[in-house]
């Protein structure tokens, strides 16, 4: 495993969570499930200890983790090991956060990802009255560092041309400028949804729950159903799919979108948002890892084009 000091510092705290008390045990050695800039996680048994970014800001985290210990968000969102109110712990100048082990959707088994589940569970979310106060979700922000990022690993390029001009012609809010309009703010919000931020708890037949609530906050719901909404627009996902996700959500009683008739008025900008987002680290990903974009970048790096060349009276009617 890798020995990094943040590393070890997590694995203790995982083992020492999943043993409390025990002199000796028989585990093995802690597990690394993610070490990257924006979060480093750790196994040890049955815990997870997760060092959050060096930039996390630890009043608004504990409002989070908060969040996920209230009762109000059971069955929604797994609830964290040391939810008590006060300082979270750190590990090598980072906070952390301690978690039950719960098992992730299988990425070899496409056809058994839980789509309707995930709808059901952001309906749920998004349904639910804020317990306490909490930060804006973080999804517009998201999508500005990805552009950043690109414009850092790609200065002077042409083939991020059509993606800064699809980023430049979304709203101000979907860029993280300004505030959503009114009538589409103030929701419970995951803000970075993806089927990598659900697991089985418990392990390995319990029900799905969200997890990851980095980016969890007050915003836009619509913005939850954006990545789906991308890849079926780019061809990623395929009508069946989008369909059986959308009616769940609706038949759940999510308010993202009205319970019937064309979602996209209120789907169009956050699919363009996050289509931005991915094509974005898309190219900033492969240069750094010096190779092309492979097939699924591609497509959503075309599908910028795509947007870039929409009529102007189209996208300010979209985006209002």
């Amino acid at each position: 495993m890798t020995t990094t000091p943040v590393v070890r510092a997590l694995g203790e705290l995982a083992h020492d969570g999943a043993h409390a008390g025990a002199t000796a045990c028989a585990c093995g050695p802690p597990q690394v499930l993610a070490d990257r800039p924006d979060g480093t996680v750790v196994r040890s048994g049955h815990v997870v200890a997760k060092a959050h970014a060096p930039d996390t800001e630890t009043p608004a985290l504990a409002a989070r983790l908060s969040l996920a210990a209230s009762p109000l968000l059971a069955g929604i969102l797994l609830q964290p090991l040391d939810a008590a109110d006060g300082q979270p712990p750190a590990a090598e100048g980072r906070t952390v956060s301690l978690w039950p082990y719960g098992a992730p959707v299988d990425p070899s088994a496409p056809d058994a990802a839980p789509w309707e589940e995930t709808a059901v569970l952001l309906a749920r979310l998004h349904r639910t009255p804020p317990p306490h106060p909490l930060p804006p979700m973080r999804g517009p922000v998201k999508a500005a560092r990805a552009v950043a990022r690109m414009r850092a690993a790609r200065p002077g390029d042409p083939v991020v041309a059509p993606v800064l001009a699809a980023w430049q012609g979304l709203p101000g809010w979907a860029r993280g400028e300004s505030a959503a309009p009114v009538h589409r703010d103030g929701f419970l919000c995951h803000g970075d949804l993806h089927l990598g931020q659900l697991v089985r708890h418990p392990a390995p037949h319990g029900p799905w729950l969200l997890i990851d609530i980095d980016d969890t906050g007050l915003g836009d719901p619509a913005w939850d159903l954006a990545r789906p909404a991308a890849w079926y627009a780019a061809g990623l996902l395929t009508p069946e799919v989008w369909l059986r996700f959308l009616g769940a959500y609706r038949t759940a009683g999510g308010p993202a979108v009205p319970a019937e008739g064309d979602p996209w008025p209120e789907l169009d900008v956050v699919a363009r948002a996050l289509t931005v987002q991915t094509a974005a680290l898309a190219l900033a990903k492969s240069v750094a890892e010096e190779r092309d974009p492979d097939e699924v970048e591609q497509l959503m790096i075309d599908a910028c084009a795509r947007i870039a060349s929409l009529p102007p009276e189209l996208v300010s009617e979209a985006a209002s």
